[in-house]
């Protein structure tokens, strides 16, 4: 019989980005629910915080995938700016922007999370 070993940390948190980047995408491409407009913060804020948290666990456990997963976590978010309107949402660069401006913050935070706390 064969013994199961525990995921590594650079698995695990691929499997989170993988299940936060579905998130995203049905937050952002489903119709606004009634009362969306009443959330605290700025559009802004919430697409600076969404990526950054999208980004943070990658960056926590494998920071040299950042290289590469940076640049994909960015056209990520462009690519669901370019498909919005075409389910009645808004398309903005500034959204875009906000979120290239996420995963760099949620980059830097990665790496001072494992700076402190080395997995």
């Amino acid at each position: 019989m064969r013994r199961l070993t525990a995921p590594r940390p650079a698995t695990l948190a691929l499997v989170l980005t993988l299940l936060l980047a579905a998130g995203m995408a049905a937050v952002t491409l489903l119709p606004l629910p009634p009362g969306a407009a009443n959330l605290p913060g700025s559009d802004k804020t919430h697409h600076i915080v969404g990526f950054a948290l999208l980004a943070l666990p990658m960056a926590t456990a494998q920071p040299r995938a950042m290289l590469w997963l940076g640049p994909l976590l960015a056209a990520y978010g462009g690519a669901i700016e370019l498909v919005q309107p075409f389910v009645g949402r808004a398309r903005e660069w500034a959204d875009w922007l906000a979120d290239a401006a996420g995963v760099g913050l949620g980059t830097l935070a990665g790496l001072a999370v494992r700076r402190v706390w080395r997995p």
